[in-house]
């Protein structure tokens, strides 16, 4: 509503300004009027004779003028519209009229026309007839414009003119003055008119009464019943007095205009004052019940840090009565021991408009009561509300040591679940090991060499299984070491579509969508071959009386806005891999559980629980995350999220290209360092019937003489978790000594090698426990002859 009577203030202000300007630039023009010039008619010879400057301003010819031209050549200058009333004045000229006086245009001869103001008076004959005419010639276009400016001000401002000569009963008005009262447009009306139409609790806009009375010169607001549709407007007046040099009298000229909205805005704001005041008042009583009542602290503290005033509940929370903390400082209730960060604290409450904060404050008692502080500042005071959180202060403190025991406790139950699965596992597999390789004994010991294969390959399965179980536990601590690469999803599904259809079943529908542009996935091979494995393993399980499984690659860009609460994932670009099939589905219990180990929900001796948890550590260690999304009886879709790499892949054949026959050497030597003395002397007894010369050592501190000394050493085999030196530390040594040589780590667990670009430089490869003899003897041979 303020706004509003501004909007109006504004408009009424740049109305009158305008009004101004006009009025002033028409009394400047007038003032200019002295530049006239003179003529003479004759009436007789109907000849025109003017001086220079009536020819400038008609642009007539000067001399000619001087001499004198025809009557009918000045009607020639006359402008089409206003000859007739000239030649109607003329014509009273000649009838006998002494006077003349007459506006209209005149022609240039530029193609322009100028407004003129032409009088003049008769000069008679000795029989009193006309003979001559003489007068004045006034320029007045520029008055004549300025009084239009001053039209088109009033009208586009809403502003109405008017004058009344004082002492006559008829008052003068603009063609907008006639509107604001809803009247025909005219030039003179009766003051009795207008009056008629003010209401008769407001002040006529002349009182005639008293016509010779001075009127009101101040501003004054009336009510007007239109006369045109009878709507009630509110006017407003403004005039004052000046005199009538020509008449010798007075004139009260003024302005009006319509102030309805003002007022109409006006009523609503005083009606709106008068609800807030209603309001103001209400909110006043309502804080002094909630100051009164509340159980909270309510305190204003000045910014020299003294208490203004506390409420009642100071006494009932920390036993002061008001009286005891009025004019004392707030720090003179603070914890010794807190009392130099609360100095901080309530500075920051004095300098910032809003502040949250906690402090301990002394009870009456000698304890200590913990408050949590809102504060607001307004000028030098600070409004503060305070709440007693000692209780539940006190209550999250048991509860986070009862958490912390529960943690722990899941953590014991969760490392008894692991070992005893792992224990179960083992053992099953140990046996397999332990009892082929018994009966093996006893059958040579008895020279019964027949059958031995069976027990051979008995033994060699479960040892494998072994192996299995034990990439798993790696890939799930996220410590096994990956060869990370860029790897083609395309060409990798493709090679395995086969081996997935076969594993199916023909109940099963799969099918494989993946994009040729789709991104390179920056991760190891291997490892996510097993896993997309135990994925389609496990939806197929899900789909016990047939579905549709799909396999699909898609390119995602992950930002800050994508990511999930408790996610590692980070912004960037991702290779999603997803694994889709309509089976039984899970639920919300499952899917929180889901990467747990051993958790499973296959029967017992159907699944170890490791294959999921496997794959979720396989590609965390990636850098990526996994997602499940899956409802009870619609269905799973699980996405591998890859770091993807856009660099160009090349298929690796190098399996297809091997020999069958290892390679042998040709009298190379090895270093070979390893602690287990079991797998050092399998290694060097390979190596040197595969043709080396082996030097074997079983610790970094045994090796360092022979690395230090003269001989000849062409490759380090070492086991990257030696005991003292480590093996990398042990390689960075060699090299250091000897730039040339090459290196092959063994390793089964290394934390610091679980990702092999990071951990291996250049003339270094990895081989991870346990391998093949096989592929032993090719990776040896293979950097041997690599280039350095």
């Amino acid at each position: 509503m303020t706004e509003d009577i501004g909007d109006i203030s504004r408009e009424l202000e740049r109305a009158r300004s305008a009004l101004d300007l006009a009025q002033r630039r028409l009394q400047l023009t007038l003032d200019a009027a002295g530049a006239s010039c003179g003529w003479e008619w004759d009436i007789v010879e109907k000849t025109l004779v003017a001086d220079a400057r009536f020819a400038a301003i008609t642009h007539q010819d000067p001399v000619a003028l001087a001499d004198g031209v025809s009557t009918n050549h000045f009607f020639a200058a006359i402008h089409p519209d206003d000859l007739k009333r000239v030649k109607l004045a003329v014509a009273g000229i000649l009838a006998g009229a002494e006077t003349f006086s007459k506006e209209y245009r005149l022609l240039r001869s530029d193609g322009g026309y100028r407004w003129v103001h032409a009088s003049g008076r008769a000069v008679l004959d000795s029989d009193d007839r006309p003979v001559k005419f003489v007068g004045m010639l006034v320029d007045i276009t520029d008055q004549k414009r300025a009084s239009e400016e001053l039209r088109i001000a009033q009208f586009a401002g809403g502003i109405g003119t008017f004058e009344y000569i004082v002492g006559y009963g008829t008052i003068a008005v603009s063609e907008k003055f006639c509107r604001l009262f809803g009247l025909h447009t005219t030039k003179v009306l009766p003051v009795r008119t207008l009056n008629d139409l003010i209401h008769p609790d407001d002040e006529p806009i002349i009182d005639l009464s008293n016509p010779d009375g001075v009127q009101s010169q101040s501003s004054t607001e009336f009510r007007v019943r239109r006369a045109d549709d009878g709507e009630e407007r509110w006017l407003a007046r403004r005039g004052e007095y000046v005199d009538d040099i020509k008449t010798n009298g007075r004139r009260y000229m003024g302005v009006i205009f319509d102030i309805t909205d003002a007022k109409h805005t006006q009523e609503r704001l005083r009606e709106a004052n008068q609800a807030l005041s209603e309001i103001a008042r209400e909110s006043l009583r309502e804080r002094n019940r909630v100051w009164k009542n509340s159980r909270d602290l309510l305190v204003v503290i000045g910014t020299d840090g003294m208490f203004r005033d506390v409420n009642p509940a100071w006494a009932e929370i920390l036993g002061h009565s008001s009286e005891e903390v009025i004019g004392r400082n707030v720090i003179d209730f603070v914890w010794a021991d807190d009392r130099d960060q609360v100095q901080r604290e309530l500075r920051k409450a004095i300098d910032n408009t809003h502040t949250d904060l906690e402090m301990r404050l002394t009870h009456s008692d000698g304890t200590a009561r913990i408050i949590s502080w809102m504060t607001s500042r307004e000028a030098d005071r600070v409004y503060a509300y305070g709440r007693d959180v000692t209780a539940e202060k006190r209550q999250k403190q048991v509860l986070e040591e009862t958490e912390a025991q529960l943690r722990q406790s899941q953590k014991m139950e969760a490392v008894g679940q692991l070992t005893g699965g792992i224990a179960h596992d083992f053992n099953n597999m140990l046996t397999g090991v332990i009892g082929g390789l018994s009966v093996i004994k006893r059958r040579v010991a008895a020279n019964r060499l027949d059958d031995l294969d069976k027990f051979i390959d008995a033994a060699t399965l479960s040892a494998h299984r072994a192996a299995a179980l034990t990439h798993r536990l790696l890939a799930f601590s996220r410590r096994q070491s990956l060869d990370r690469q860029p790897v083609d999803l395309k060409h990798l599904v493709g090679s395995m579509e086969d081996l997935f259809r076969r594993t199916l079943g023909e109940d099963v529908e799969m099918l494989v969508n993946i994009p040729p542009d789709s991104w390179k996935a920056m991760t190891d091979a291997n490892q996510l071959e097993s896993a997309v494995l135990n994925l389609v393993i496990n939806a197929r399980d899900a789909m016990p009386n047939g579905g549709k499984l799909t396999i699909e690659a898609t390119n995602v860009v992950v930002s800050q806005a994508d990511l999930v609460q408790g996610e590692t994932l980070q912004p960037g670009n991702y290779a999603v891999l997803a694994v889709s099939d309509t089976g039984f589905g899970m639920s919300q219990a499952t899917i929180d559980k889901a990467f747990e180990p051993f958790f499973t929900t296959k029967p017992i001796g159907q699944g170890t629980g490791l294959g999921l948890s496997m794959i979720y550590g396989f590609v965390q260690q990636s850098g990526g995350h996994v997602r499940i999304h899956s409802q009870v009886g619609v269905g799973t879709t699980i996405k591998l999220y890859l770091p993807a790499s856009l660099e160009d892949v090349v298929a690796k054949t190098a399996a297809a290209e091997r020999e069958v026959v290892p390679p042998r050497g040709e009298g190379e030597t090895v270093l070979v360092v390893e602690d287990d003395d079991s797998v050092r002397m399998l290694v060097v007894d390979v190596l040197k019937e595969l043709g080396y010369r082996v030097i074997e050592a079983g610790d970094g501190a045994h090796a360092l003489p022979v690395i230090e000394g003269k001989a000849r050493i062409d490759l380090l085999i070492s086991d990257v978790g030696l005991p003292g030196l480590n093996g990398r530390q042990l390689a960075e040594i060699a090299i250091a000594a000897r730039p040339a040589l090459k290196v092959l780590f063994i390793t089964g667990y290394a934390a610091a090698a679980a990702s092999r670009a990071d951990f291996l430089a250049p003339g270094m490869e990895m081989i991870t426990k346990p391998f093949a003899i096989d592929d032993l003897a090719h990776k040896v041979r293979e950097i041997l002859t690599a280039p350095r």
